[in-house]
């Protein structure tokens, strides 16, 4: 890693900048202009986890993962921090995220530690933006207010695959003042217009965006900016050419995408790589108490085996390994690391302790011992 200026410093440059709506990237203004491998050409991919809790072992893969397959293609390396969502914020889960992401192995070029120039990089400083996003999309009138409760929309909403799409009770409001002391959510109009994401591994999601997502949240009444704005602004502002990230978030990517068309961006490329699932075939999740790197120290794993663990689990390596991060990298390349990436699940990795079993990893041989055979 790299040193930078202090994120206090990106803040108020961030902050000073005065532009209205979410700033591009330098990579979508040297498109054409003949200029030579600038900032803007690279490759820059991103973890954003958010610090609701320590990384389980799910994260600490998908972490690997987007960490090697960035990596494999010379490209920086970004750490963001999703932590808009406050209520589900935990004291000091932020610097166990940094921690045990060291405790892997992996590094990053630009973070909420190190700064960078894309700073700030926790989402709690960077709401000036989503704000800026948001007027932006009003004006051009592709936001209404809506007044529906979610028990309202329970009733009338009809399921359309997992997710019920809005039945646009509010579409024609321009109310946006408060009415009985209630302010109204902001919602997204749905454009129409097809959309397909641009996804290099699963199935690519497409369709016409009214019946694909429908007309979705945006800014909640009480102020809270969603998910997919937050991400949206944050991949263009950031620059970020590819995310490598779970399956699970595949469904939720296309109002992602086709909000940055309508913001004037470029979306990414996505990678959706296979999730860890525990005995039962259920997801880890932090709510359901799936354990992480603290789990699997106080069982006996080491950092070398923990790698050796999650890569044999994506089929990176075959039998039990010991090896450091580092080591993987140097031992792979790109087409076999997304050939392996091709599903949407994986089984849980033998023997690691995942919230509900602590057994001491098996004798393996270190990389180091095994020469190229170590690798795949």
């Amino acid at each position: 890693m790299s040193p930078s200026r202090p994120e206090s410093q990106d803040r108020r440059a961030d902050s000073d900048s005065g532009q209205a709506g979410p700033r591009l990237h330098p990579r979508q203004d040297v498109q054409g202009s003949g200029a030579g491998r600038s900032l803007g050409q690279l490759i820059r991919g991103r973890f954003a986890p958010t610090p609701s809790g320590p990384l389980h072992l799910g994260n600490l893969r998908t972490a690997l993962l987007a960490w090697l397959h960035c990596r494999l293609q010379g490209g920086s390396f970004l750490l963001r921090i999703d932590d808009l969502d406050h209520p589900r914020l935990q004291p000091g889960a932020e610097d166990a995220i940094l921690r045990d992401l060291r405790w892997l192995g992996l590094d990053w070029d630009e973070g909420p530690d190190i700064g960078g120039p894309c700073g700030p990089y926790r989402q709690s400083g960077r709401r000036w933006r989503y704000h800026k996003a948001l007027s932006a999309l009003r004006r051009r009138g592709l936001l209404f207010p809506c007044r529906c409760s979610r028990r309202m929309l329970a009733a009338v909403s009809a399921p359309h695959g997992v997710t019920p799409l809005y039945p646009g009770t509010c579409r024609n409001r321009r109310d946006w003042g408060p009415r009985q002391g209630k302010l109204p959510s902001w919602r997204w109009r749905a454009p129409n217009r097809h959309c397909r994401v641009p996804e290099m591994l699963q199935p690519a999601p497409e369709g016409w965006l009214p019946t694909m997502v429908g007309d979705v949240v945006l800014r909640r009444a009480d102020g809270f900016v969603a998910y997919h704005l937050a991400t949206a602004v944050d991949e263009m502002a950031m620059g970020i050419t590819q995310v490598f990230r779970g399956a699970d978030l595949l469904p939720t990517t296309a109002v992602q995408v086709a909000l940055m068309e309508d913001l004037g961006g470029t979306p990414p490329r996505y990678w959706h790589g296979p999730l860890l699932r525990n005995r039962h075939g259920q997801r880890l999740a932090k709510r359901t108490g799936a354990g992480g790197v603290q789990a699997l120290r106080q069982a006996g794993w080491d950092a070398p085996a923990v790698v050796g663990a999650l890569a044999a689990s994506v089929g990176l390596l075959e039998g039990r390994q010991r090896l450091s991060s580092a080591e993987l990298l140097s031992g792979l390349d790109l087409p076999r690391l997304e050939a392996t990436c091709r599903t949407d699940h994986t089984p849980p990795p033998q023997g690691l302790p995942w919230g509900e079993d602590a057994a001491p990893p098996p004798p393996a041989p270190h990389c180091g011992d095994r020469g190229e055979d170590a690798a795949p």
